[in-house]
């Protein structure tokens, strides 16, 4: 009887092996039948592989083993239904932050719950009573099948690469092969700057103005909505020529209904600091996940002084930014002071609690209501002012009930449909308190979540604008437009000058000659130039066809181009990712000035903790890198204050650096910590934390600074 029940639960196991590796290509075959076979390649070729792996290993090592795949395959659903992309090589530092992911999985929100909870329990009972081992034979059979399948898969994707990712790949075989074109891939040069396309090097306010002289608003309110695209606006929708039962935000365009719509507007990357950086400096957000060039303008204060905020600021507005969610994350708290807003303030700003728990921050109702409330003081004070407002409500997990998600299809859609409520009742409440006569207003969303409807609609982007010149502006705005084109906006509609440095084009001016344009989306590179449209992967391969939008449905012409024109494409996408790069080769990276920071009495997460945002820096090969923290304790207990500098690499700890940390502090002593190191190869996703305990702790951090030399060894 025993060896009988032995036997069954090593069935158990078996079988769990099984279902675990198998569910990814049974989820594509219930979801999408055989529409996507180059991707149902992938997902058998990856479980062959790993089934085989786990079957051949030690029992011991099996049930991790299975537990990251399944962890790894949860994570890349969610990235799906949240951005409608796979990981890449560079979301390590957000797969593996237990801050993000506790936030993004807040109350086990999964968006495909029945789903990751097979895949976790089929993990766990692996372990059980784990099945014997292969030997040699069975491993060379499975090997073979694997690699013959994803052999198969690789010929395949490559002659269907204008289909989307997604449907080509599984999460982590696109993972790996996103790593091995980094590391493996052949780097392609940038190009000059004077060698780009003049429409991405300069600003172009050569266009018909639409308005007789300077705008008559005196202030500027940009209203930044969470991953929000055209897609949810019905005349938008209808001007795109999208088809579909999606929900529509009929309050927000209800409430805009005298404003002027772009529906052609691009985002050009994912990521919120990436999207922000676009819209409020004039520039393209890298075009790749590499750092994002927010981070590089902290040590490049002469481009920081030609951001929207700092011109502004220069010339008498009162400049704000109010988000909803925490600023440390990303270091928005110094990029945002750094590009020249006088206030900078998040979540702790809210006085209202939210009504129902939500990780990230306040909610959206909570949001509108506290921002309306600013905007009163701001307008009591009677100073020209620009103010920023940033949602969060619409971030996976979504600021919405578990109730009001049950009326809805996905709990996304939930909060979009939220997120119309409380947004147009804002605008509403804005133009009856008289705000709207002399503002101007620009709605738009720092990238978009996207629809799987089709890829492309992750470049798409939200542009609404409201002005009191609205007797002379078109409902619909012709042409292509995006997030780049903000600040050359902003500047073109109050009569200020352009600086050099600021590309795009003018909302308020009609142009016509064709544009170029970039983004960098659901793992594409997309291109407009010369009236073509290409889209390329990270394996070199582009096609291209005659289009006018970068935006919309593939040319019908598509074809596969030549590799010398995909190399252009490639070299334009380094030159502007590295336009903030060409600066002496002493780089000087401050993260601290002076601000003061609460303790907790006990260190709870380092992550949620982390006093400064030195998070995801890249340091060249053969740099030297010297770091310099000075902090003093302003209150400490008896015992003093405990402070610990960390050192991460991809969000794991690394103690290959030796320094000497913090002493124990008491109140009004100064601690310091100063160290070099030298990289002979780069290093990539490097971060900094700072934590500190200490009943009743204060302390302040008047120093933190990272330089980093290229010059000497």
């Amino acid at each position: 009887m025993k060896a009988f029940l032995l036997k069954k639960i090593e069935n158990v196991s078996a079988t769990s092996l099984l279902v675990a590796c198998s569910l990814p290509a049974a989820s594509r075959l219930w979801k999408n039948g055989l529409t996507e076979p180059v991707g149902l390649f992938s997902d058998l070729g990856v479980a062959v592989l790993f089934y085989t792996l786990a079957r051949c290993c030690p029992p011991w090592l099996r049930a991790p083993l299975v537990l990251i795949w399944a962890f790894f395959q949860a994570a890349a659903i969610e990235l799906f239904s949240a951005l409608q992309r796979l990981p890449s090589w560079y979301d390590l530092h957000y797969l593996t932050d237990p801050d993000f992911v506790s936030a993004s999985v807040d109350g086990f929100r999964f968006s495909s719950p029945w789903l990751v909870g097979l895949l976790m329990a089929s993990a766990l009972l692996v372990a059980v009573k784990p099945v014997h081992r292969w030997g040699y034979r069975p491993l060379v059979l499975g090997l073979v099948v694997a690699f013959s399948l994803l052999l198969g898969q690789g010929m395949a994707s490559n002659w269907y690469d204008e289909q989307p990712v997604a449907a080509r790949y599984n999460g982590l075989h696109w993972f790996v092969e996103d790593a091995l074109s980094e590391v493996l891939g052949q780097e392609v040069g940038p190009m000059t700057e004077e060698e780009l396309p003049a429409g991405l090097r300069q600003f172009d306010l050569a266009g018909t103005p639409l308005l007789a002289g300077q705008g008559q608003a005196k202030n500027v309110l940009i209203i930044v909505l969470e991953g929000i695209s055209g897609l949810y606006h019905p005349e938008m929708r209808q001007a795109m020529g999208v088809r579909t039962d999606e929900l529509t935000m009929d309050s927000l365009a209800a409430s805009t209904a005298d404003g002027m719509l772009i529906p052609d507007f691009a985002v050009a990357s994912h990521q919120t600091i990436r999207g922000l950086y676009s819209m409020l400096c004039g520039d393209y957000s890298k075009l790749s996940y590499q750092t994002p060039k927010a981070f590089e303008l902290l040590q490049n204060t002469f481009r920081a002084k030609e951001c929207l905020p700092a011109q502004m600021a220069a010339r008498g507005w009162s400049t704000h930014f109010l988000q909803a969610s925490g600023l440390q994350f990303m270091a928005k708290d110094k990029v945002m002071e750094t590009i020249g807003f006088q206030k900078v303030l998040g979540s702790e700003w809210f006085t209202e609690a939210n009504p129902f728990p939500f990780e990230w921050g306040v909610i959206d109702d909570v949001f509108f209501k506290g921002a309306r409330h600013y905007i009163n003081n701001l307008r009591k004070k009677r100073a020209p002012w620009m103010l920023t407002l940033l949602t969060v409500g619409t971030h996976q997990p979504y600021g919405v009930t578990d109730e009001a998600a049950e009326r809805y299809t996905t709990r996304k859609i939930a909060s979009v449909a939220e997120l119309d409520r409380v947004v147009g009742r804002f605008i509403d409440r804005l133009r009856r308190d008289g705000v709207l006569k002399d503002t101007l207003v620009i709605i738009t969303s720092d990238e978009s979540h996207g629809s799987d409807l089709a890829d492309w609609i992750s470049s798409w982007g939200l542009g609404i604008v409201l002005a009191p010149e609205k007797q002379q502006l078109p409902r619909i705005k012709a042409g292509g437009y995006g997030l780049v084109d903000l600040t050359a906006s902003v500047l073109d509609y109050l009569g200020l000058a352009v600086p050099p440095s600021v590309i795009g084009r003018s909302f308020f001016r009609d142009y016509d000659q064709p544009r170029d344009m970039l983004s960098f989306t659901a793992s594409k590179l997309r291109c407009l130039t010369g009236g073509k449209r290409y889209e390329c992967t990270d394996n070199g391969n582009c096609r291209v066809g005659k289009a006018a939008s970068i935006l919309g449905d593939p040319p019908q012409d598509f074809h596969r181009d030549s590799k010398e024109d995909n190399r252009r494409i490639f070299a334009i996408a380094r030159t502007l990712d590295n336009k903030l790069l060409t600066q002496p080769s002493t780089k000087v990276l401050r993260f601290a000035k002076g601000e003061v920071r609460r303790l907790p009495e006990k260190i709870g997460s380092e992550w949620a903790e982390n006093l400064v945002g030195a998070q995801y820096l890249d340091f060249p090969a053969q740099s030297t890198v010297h770091v310099s923290v000075r902090v003093k304790a302003v209150k400490a207990p008896s015992s003093g204050i405990n402070l610990n500098l960390l050192i991460k690499e991809w969000d794991m700890d690394s103690h290959d650096i030796p320094f000497d940390n913090f002493p124990i502090l008491h109140a009004g002593e100064e601690g310091k910590v100063e160290f070099s190191f030298y990289n002979p190869r780069a290093r990539q996703s490097f971060s900094f934390f700072l934590v500190g305990e200490g009943k009743n702790g204060m302390v302040k951090l008047e120093d933190f600074t990272v330089t980093i030399d290229q010059n000497r060894s």
